[in-house]
């Protein structure tokens, strides 16, 4: 068990004054407003076409766009783009997780490139300190109906055969990229109906370049009602195959989708029957993972404050350190930033996806975190009484 190191301090989610520091008054109100509108169930609904239809037509928006949604929740345009962002949260002992975010494209040369942008990542990782993870979303290297095939176990034609491997190889390079290089990366979770296919890529990964350390993490989304049981099984064949299991815990991003194709399909939903469930499971999860944290390297991907204090405590109570290198807390960039900077200034190992790509690129990003902001309960409503109370403390402080 590793030693108890010297803490920073107590931990209070509370404290706007350590959330907000980076932040100028400017761009305290400029938050405001950005998610005063997200939370307008409306905009999240009619923004993205009619954002892509302007777009389309060439009509002059990108600038409007830069300057709000993406400034917000994006590093940049290119990697050279990010590096202000990345060491901005660096001052706050914040890693950063580069996410080339990319998404909705279909086309064999998209997903090469896509590719080389995130070796461009990890290559980059090498020389910045601050970078820490790489991460990847499967769709965003090989075609979706094809891992829905492959899923389905529908037999494949000699080019679709072909396709996969290419698909296969894309993700090897980048593990093995990051596994050459002293990085973690993180695999992306996607759809339930493609899942599989990609929780076996995952485990092949794993047993190839996790035998030293927990290199590669699969993501695990205990709003399914099988994943807690997915993330148990892959420890005890971690465990007999002799590799560390890498391991990203979240609650889960498409619960709205999956309910609505089970409904509609005629099949039991994946998806746990309410929050309480999920919540059960999340924290059965974490403390799996902490039970057998010197086989696992654990990432809690989560803006659930009770979550997060549940992991703090544990590590403390267990008298781990709180850096210890198997196990990081994560938030997006432009969201929950009570949650990263206070359990960094505590000490704790914290680190932000940062996305970045061309701002046209990325707007499928954008909108998709856009309207899961708003499915989760009363998530922009935090982020808005936070931002307010952090404006009042610093009137009051004149």
């Amino acid at each position: 068990m590793a030693q108890q190191t010297e803490q920073r301090g107590s931990l209070s989610f509370e404290n706007t004054e350590i959330a907000f520091r980076g932040k100028s008054n400017r761009d305290l109100d400029k938050a405001y407003w950005l998610f005063k509108i997200i939370g307008s169930n409306l905009l999240t609904k009619v923004g993205p076409p009619i954002t892509n239809f302007a777009l389309h037509i060439g009509l002059p928006i990108t600038g409007l766009i830069r300057n709000t949604i993406f400034n917000h929740f994006c590093g940049g345009e290119t990697i050279e783009g990010c590096v202000t962002a990345v060491n901005r949260l660096a001052d706050q002992r914040v890693e950063t997780i580069l996410d080339y975010s990319v998404e909705g494209e279909d086309a064999e040369p998209v997903f090469d490139e896509t590719c080389n942008e995130i070796l461009r990542t990890i290559e980059y990782a090498q020389r910045n300190p601050h970078i820490s993870f790489s991460v990847f979303k499967p769709t965003g290297l090989g075609r979706f109906a094809l891992f829905e095939k492959v899923n389905a176990k529908i037999p494949l034609s000699k080019n679709e055969e072909q396709e996969y491997i290419r698909i296969k190889h894309r993700i090897d390079r980048i593990c093995k990229a990051c596994h050459n290089g002293n990085i973690r990366v993180l695999i992306d979770a996607e759809h339930s109906w493609i899942q599989d296919a990609i929780d076996d890529i995952a485990r092949d990964m794993m047993r190839a370049y996790n035998r030293a350390a927990p290199v590669v993490y699969n993501t695990y989304q205990l709003y399914r009602t099988d994943k807690l049981a997915s993330l148990q099984a892959d420890y005890y064949l971690a465990e007999t195959d002799g590799f560390f299991l890498g391991a990203k815990l979240v609650r889960g991003a498409y619960m709205e989708i999956e309910r609505e194709r089970a409904e509609a399909r005629g099949y039991i939903s994946p998806i746990q029957p309410n929050k309480e469930a999920t919540d059960r499971d999340y924290n059965l999860a974490v403390r799996f993972c902490l039970d057998r944290i010197n086989r696992i390297g654990m990432m809690a991907g989560t803006h659930n404050e009770s979550s997060c204090r549940l992991l703090a405590e544990e590590i403390d109570n267990r008298q781990l350190s709180r850096n210890h290198p198997n196990i990081h807390f994560a938030q997006l960039l432009g969201m929950s930033d009570n949650l990263s900077f206070n359990l960094a200034e505590a000490g704790y190992q914290v680190a932000k996806y940062m996305p970045f790509g061309p701002v046209k690129a990325v707007m499928p990003y954008l909108f998709r975190r856009a309207q899961e902001n708003t499915s989760v309960a009363g998530q922009t409503g935090r982020e808005l009484s936070l931002i307010t109370k952090e404006k009042k403390r610093r009137k009051l402080s004149k």
